[in-house]
């Protein structure tokens, strides 16, 4: 049994949200999301709520609705807040910069490499942070986990890419001889 399908979905001001068929669509200030609801799930908007409720009495079907739900959820906080995601660039001579959609790493290989920002998605670089701007949330976790997948931060010295809130379990070096 789904406990987090259940939980209603508050529609803050400012954002609409229509449904057609299987397809849901929200509208905000920041922008416009839609997607495909599961064919086991079915979604109703009542008094400045969204529902989402099971179509099949099935394991599947309550699997499908706390999916449905949080999706949902995900897509009414982006069109009215936004998400963001930094990352933090470390070592010596390892460098990043945004220019005309394109994030531009160089981090110690013998060509610097370029990532493509998708549509929606921005980037700012100061210093040694990348902070990804995006009002979809799949589409940003997808792309920090490419940026960050061009050079993981190793455990040794802690060189490479992580994210702000990520610690890093760092190891001992070669014992000298004694």
């Amino acid at each position: 049994m789904s406990r987090i399908g259940k939980k209603p979905i508050d529609i803050p001001p400012g954002v609409t949200v229509a449904i057609s068929g299987n397809e849901i669509v929200v509208k905000g200030q920041k922008g416009e999301l839609s997607r495909s609801i599961p064919p086991l799930v079915g979604v109703t908007v009542a008094g400045g709520k969204i529902l989402v409720a099971r179509a099949a009495k099935e394991r599947r079907g309550s699997a499908m609705q706390g999916l449905a739900r949080s999706l949902i959820q995900n897509m009414v906080q982006g069109v009215s807040k936004g998400f963001t995601r930094t990352l933090e660039v470390n070592g010596v001579g390892y460098r990043a910069e945004v220019k005309a959609g394109v994030l531009y790493l160089s981090l110690g290989y013998s060509h610097p490499l370029e990532v493509l920002l998708p549509k929606g998605v921005s980037a700012k670089v100061e210093k040694n942070r990348i902070e990804l701007t995006s009002i979809d949330r799949e589409v940003l976790g997808q792309l920090a986990a490419v940026v960050r997948a061009q050079r993981p931060p190793e455990p040794y010295k802690g060189k490479g890419i992580k994210f702000v809130e990520e610690t890093i379990r760092r190891k001992v070096g070669k014992a000298g001889a004694s």
